[in-house]
């Protein structure tokens, strides 16, 4: 038994994310929101509506970005795996062609579309696995380990990506153990820890909180660490750089 009583929200327009160690149970729980997995007790909703009453026409609600983009590339071609989804969705060919163009600008694969997703680097890879999700505009996007093996520029990437979703007014569920990235993109963060969730709370709560973070096997941003160490306490209690860039021109305004 991997979730034990596990429970937890988001809502439109804000970034959530799910924070713990290995084998702690995130990638599960974002398949039980997908419903690709179906809870032994427990429910899942979707606006209030159990989303299993809601299937499958809920599905095109719902995007999950798996963590290895390999287990989720199949296509014979990178366009191919961009119209995938599309086809099923749309009846128009020339909609389904406009769609893939553009989500193929606005991921930077235009020149990838020929190619066979094997043949590409795991940036070029989760950029594909992302622009063949938002290409049908979900209104939920779930998102596991996307900064995984990823360089710093493909991280930031991937950051402006989950902002914009969130910009967007989507639900956006990040489960990940970059606790930078997490500093950056989310709102709220959960730990969980022994199948339950703990926290909820702003992000800033939760990554302050050395506690609750041990639980997560994860050590706070390195913001915090560097304060702390310095023996500088600021009040806003910043967790990225830009955090820190703004309470330092608060100090000195």
């Amino acid at each position: 038994e991997v979730l034990k009583g596990a429970s937890f929200s988001a809502d439109k327009g804000e970034v959530v994310a799910i924070i713990g160690p290995n084998g702690s149970g995130k990638t599960t729980l974002l398949m039980v929101a997908a419903a690709l997995l179906e809870p032994e007790r427990g429910i899942v909703l979707l606006e209030d509506r159990p989303l299993r009453e809601q299937l499958p026409e809920a599905r095109k609600r719902i995007g999950l970005v798996f963590q290895e983009p390999d287990d989720q590339l199949f296509n014979p071609t990178v366009y191919d795996e961009v119209a995938f989804a599309l086809r099923q969705l749309l009846s128009s060919v020339e909609e389904t062609d406009r769609k893939v163009k553009e989500a193929a600008e606005k991921f930077n694969i235009k020149s990838s579309l020929s190619k066979p997703p094997y043949k590409l680097s795991i940036g070029e890879k989760r950029m594909v696995t992302l622009a063949s999700v938002l290409a049908y505009d979900p209104d939920v996007l779930l998102l596991d380990e996307p900064t995984a093996n990823l360089s710093s520029k493909s991280i930031q990437e991937i950051e402006k990506i989950v902002l914009n979703a969130r910009d967007a007014d989507r639900a956006v569920v990040v489960a990940s153990h970059d606790v930078e990235f997490v500093a950056n993109v989310s709102d709220r963060v959960y730990v969980i820890s022994d199948g339950s969730m703990l926290g909820g709370l702003s992000a800033k709560s939760v990554l302050s909180d050395e506690s609750l973070l041990a639980l997560a096997d994860m050590n706070p941003p390195l913001v915090p660490q560097t304060l702390r160490l310095l023996g500088i306490k600021l009040d806003d209690n910043p967790l990225t750089i830009n955090d820190l860039m703004r309470a330092s021109s608060l100090a000195t305004s």
